[in-house]
């Protein structure tokens, strides 16, 4: 099968499409010709080998010829000895390693049936991000109806689920973006939207429960001054680097005000979540540009320049 390796850290001409053995299925595993993946920024972290904490796990000093990808979406080509959740056929999603490729491999208890109303390159962009977005706000940021909360980075691919999933929890959300962006922005549902490049909004004077910050783009003090006095502040903790993580756990050591950091991984639980939000007409899929699965390395360069709004997918015949 084709598949997207790289076996070296580097810019995005490290990647090579390569033929690679399929993947042969565990008892507990179901193997997934995939139809569509999508890019997030943990792919670009793996790519480069930076943070070196992402070296541990692809390989030091070198990726261990490493298939990139972590979003698929596909359909069912045989299922293990014990599986028994999923037949051949079945249209299916899930978060999961090596996603960039022909086929993959996917434990049972990893895989969600695909949103009915989503096609394969809309549900391929679903599980990282929205799993990212939903984990913050419900999770860390403990958001409750009626509460404010301020989306940064409201246009890229945590941020345009992290507005929709906020108002489907009751909340008035306020998203930061570009000039460019407003629209689109406000067209998910987003109460009022912020141009980073026209008011600052670390100074006007309105104040959040609670603070998903998914760009790092301003400094922690100026944050705080945007929060309530018992506000919370969840930084995306791909973003920013571990210091601006740390700060935000010491906060709430320092006042009545909260900081704290996440992590997610991939679930059945929250999958089905999403598929219901998605069924039900609550999450609005925002895909900025399609790749061939040949114009891999491509589709990273466009990821890293050009700040893309929502999410950049490959598809895969």
């Amino acid at each position: 099968m084709k598949a997207i390796v790289q076996t070296d850290y580097g810019s995005a001409d490290v990647l090579r499409l390569a033929e690679v053995p399929q993947p042969a299925v565990k008892e507990n595993e179901v193997l997934v010709r995939v139809k569509a993946a999508s890019l997030n920024a943990g792919d670009v972290f793996t790519m480069r080998g930076n943070p070196w904490l992402t070296r541990l796990m692809v390989g030091f000093p070198k990726p261990k010829n490493h298939i990139l990808g972590w979003d698929m979406a596909g359909v069912v080509e045989t299922v293990g000895a014990s599986v028994t959740q999923f037949k051949p056929g079945d249209e299916v999603f899930a978060s999961c390693s090596s996603a960039l490729a022909e086929y993959v491999c996917v434990a049972e208890d990893k895989l969600a049936p695909k949103p009915v109303n989503l096609t394969f390159e809309q549900a391929a962009a679903l599980p990282t991000a929205a799993i990212t977005a939903l984990i913050g706000l419900r999770d860390a940021g403990k958001l409750q109806p009626g509460q404010k909360v301020l989306i940064n980075g409201a246009s890229g691919g945590v941020g345009t689920f992290a507005v929709q999933i906020a108002k489907s929890m009751g909340a008035e959300v306020t998203g930061v973006c570009s000039t460019r962006n407003v629209k689109m922005v406000r067209s998910l549902g987003a109460d009022h939207v912020v141009d980073y490049s026209r008011d600052d909004f670390t100074k006007n004077g309105h104040r959040y429960d609670l603070i998903l910050d998914n760009v790092a783009s301003r400094s922690f003090a100026d944050l705080r001054r945007a929060l309530t006095p018992q506000g919370r502040i969840i930084p995306n903790s791909g973003h920013g680097g571990m210091s601006y993580v740390f700060k935000s756990f010491l906060l709430s050591l320092v006042s009545h005000q909260h900081g704290g950091m996440y992590l997610t991984s991939p679930n059945i639980k929250d999958l089905l979540v999403l598929k219901e939000l998605c069924e039900a007409g609550k999450l609005t899929l925002v895909i900025d540009k399609t790749f061939p699965l040949a114009d891999t390395p491509a589709a990273f360069r466009y990821l890293e320049k050009e700040h893309a709004r929502g999410k950049v997918v490959i598809t895969i015949s």
